[in-house]
């Protein structure tokens, strides 16, 4: 594999007219039309077949120079540039596998186009190898149409219908920074990729707290919000691996809590032994509760103490989005206002019963992964309207009727085992990291024409079709895409060893947080439609005429906090009833006497509707 290859070696026994080489299509890091991922043709599946075969029993089929070259030369025959990724695929079981080194050798098969090397190269080199290569003739699937340019528009008309949802990881193969592209390598599918890419990029976020960038003025750290969603038993239980990528920092803080209370309740005895004899003695001060992982099912007060324990960075990861809603919908745990401002790193404040301390956490930093069924979503986030919905990253996994070999393995390891190896590399970039100061994350002024050409165009197409309630989605995916970009970086500079006080974005992890967000756009419309239409099927008092029958429920002068609690009893969620008031405020019907104090310029009714609590 080390061989340095000429293609004109190869060239010259050829006839002229298969020596004219190709350009190559190379992938521009600033392009932000989205590509298509749909099969280009039966060929391609049954490489995708082959290939999962090959990964399945981890059988490196380039052991010599001569057969990493056929390889090469048959993808880019077969698929061109949409080899590549399956070229990395293959070439990553041979023990001296480089990602940059593959990626010049594809190049130059590209370049060498008229070699005579055919796809049947690839079954030929795989069946040396012991590979099965017999496929039964696969039925058609109907494409997923591509967009054309940075049209928001055409992106939304071309979004799949709830049969297939699109993915993005094929697109990232080779492109990623090596943490990463050793996560993506234990995937089992596309999807699977996805999943774990995503569960992996936003539990990372929740430790890189020394890095920021500037996004419409403020400092914004990483930290993400995602939630996962599918059928029962679609796969997205895999996602838990993604927790272990980030357990040896929850148990390095927890082995330092053990400690510090070890040597607390050492001094505690001593104090309570002197304070007898001297009345000065001050008692030792309680160490603060140390972790990464919060449990979601706490009250809203342990989950803000234990951030602020932990300079308010956390992360919470839960597989069953019922949890959090289930604690949401309690008294003593509705932690969801808390829990909006944390995305934005916006002030919490809450008063400790224990001692009547009043604690103001200024930057908290929380992540979230979640997953559940789509009904677990409705149940966290009733409508689309709530301001939790455009926080999240939303991805959809399609079900498929196939059965996955529950027996391969690679390399004799358990996925447990790979990702806690995994995690025990990435606690060592974190606690680099610690060690230094703040670093502020930055785009390259290309990229941030590039960025914001697409996201204009973008929120212009989806305003046209679904009106001002998607906008609040698109610029927080803004953000997110920012984010992700972030992570991407901080792994890529500690990759290179490239870390100051300016960590610049390379144009591969834009093109690449770009190209996860042409796809998760398309996620979240999907479980929006979702949202809206279990929002519109909703009995009367419940839907469409809740708005009216809130209207009518308000008495002739109230405050803030009267229209809130009436907001909560008939369930329409706080930002919406915000919204009803300033509506009515504008029109006419309500006057804000002043801050917090309203008054109806109709005269209610002596006996309004009651709510269906009352």
């Amino acid at each position: 594999m080390n061989s340095e290859f000429n293609p004109a070696d190869w060239q010259d026994d050829l006839p002229e007219a298969f020596c004219e080489p190709e350009k190559p299509k190379e992938r521009n890091p600033l392009a932000v039309a989205p590509t298509n991922s749909s099969w280009t043709s039966s060929l391609e599946e049954q490489i995708e077949e082959i290939t999962r075969r090959i990964e399945a029993t981890g059988t490196d089929i380039t052991a010599t120079y001569a057969d990493w070259l056929r390889l090469g030369f048959a993808l880019v025959e077969a698929l061109g540039e949409g080899g590549r990724s399956y070229f990395h695929r293959l070439s990553r079981f041979y023990s001296g596998y480089n990602a940059q080194e593959a990626d010049t050798q594809y190049n130059n098969c590209l370049k060498a186009r008229g070699h005579g090397v055919t796809p049947k190269s690839f079954f030929q080199l795989a069946k040396e190898n012991g590979i099965n290569i017999s496929i039964k003739a696969p039925k058609p699937d109907k494409p997923l149409p591509s967009t054309d340019g940075n049209d928001g528009n055409a992106a939304l008309m071309e979004t799949p219908g709830p049969e297939q949802m699109p993915t993005f990881s094929q697109e990232l193969y080779g492109h990623l920074p090596d943490l990463l592209e050793a996560v993506v390598r234990q995937a089992n599918s596309d999807e699977d990729a996805d999943v774990l890419l995503l569960g992996s990029i936003v539990s990372f976020s929740s430790c890189l707290p020394k890095i920021f960038g500037v996004y419409g003025g403020r400092q914004v750290f990483p930290n993400l919000f995602l939630f996962v969603t599918a059928p029962a038993s679609a796969g997205k239980g895999r996602l838990s691996l993604c927790r272990r990528l980030v357990q040896p920092i929850h148990d390095q803080l927890r082995n330092t809590y053990k400690a510090e209370m070890d040597e607390y309740r050492i001094q505690k005895a001593r104090y309570e032994h002197d304070k007898k004899k001297d009345y000065a003695a001050e008692p030792p001060e309680e160490p603060p509760l140390r972790m990464l992982i919060i449990p979601a099912n706490s009250s809203a007060t342990s989950v803000y103490q234990i951030l602020s324990d932990n300079g308010g960075n956390a992360l919470m990861f839960e597989t069953e989005g019922d949890t959090l809603a289930n604690v949401f919908a309690s008294d003593y745990g509705n932690f969801s206002d808390g829990f909006r401002k944390a995305f934005h790193h916006e002030p919490i404040s809450y008063t400790r019963r224990k001692d009547r301390e009043f604690v103001e956490l200024l930057r908290p930093r929380l992540s979230t992964v979640l997953s559940g069924t789509p009904r677990q979503i409705s149940a966290l986030i009733p409508d689309a309207e709530n301001g939790l919905f455009s926080r999240f990253i939303f991805y959809y996994i399609n079900f498929k009727l196939e059965w996955l070999d529950v027996f391969a393995r690679i390399d004799g390891s358990t996925l447990d085992e790979i990702f806690d190896d995994i995690g025990w590399s990435f606690a060592h970039v974190y606690q680099d990291l610690e060690g230094m100061p703040e670093m502020e994350f930055q785009f390259t002024l290309d990229q941030q024409h590039a960025f914001n050409d697409y996201y204009t165009s973008l929120q212009a197409g989806l305003h046209s079709l679904f009106g001002d309630d998607i906008i609040a989605s698109v610029r927080r995916l803004g953000l997110i895409t920012f984010r992700i970009a972030m992570v991407l970086t901080a792994l890529r500079c500690h990759d290179t060893g490239e870390l100051g006080s300016t960590l610049l974005c390379d144009d591969e992890d834009f093109a690449s947080s770009m190209a996860i967000a042409r796809v998760l756009i398309k996620h979240t419309i999907r479980v929006y439609q979702e949202l809206s239409s279990a929002e519109l099927s909703k009995p009367a008092a419940e839907g469409t005429k809740r708005k009216e029958q809130f209207l009518a429920s308000l008495p002739g002068m109230f405050t803030t906090q009267a229209f809130k609690e009436l907001a909560t009893r008939l369930h329409i969620p706080e930002p919406t009833a915000e919204r009803y008031i300033g509506e009515w405020c504008k029109k006419g019907v309500l006057t804000r006497i002043k801050q917090g104090y309203y008054e109806r310029n109709d005269k209610p009714t002596e006996n309004p509707p009651k709510s269906p609590q009352q």
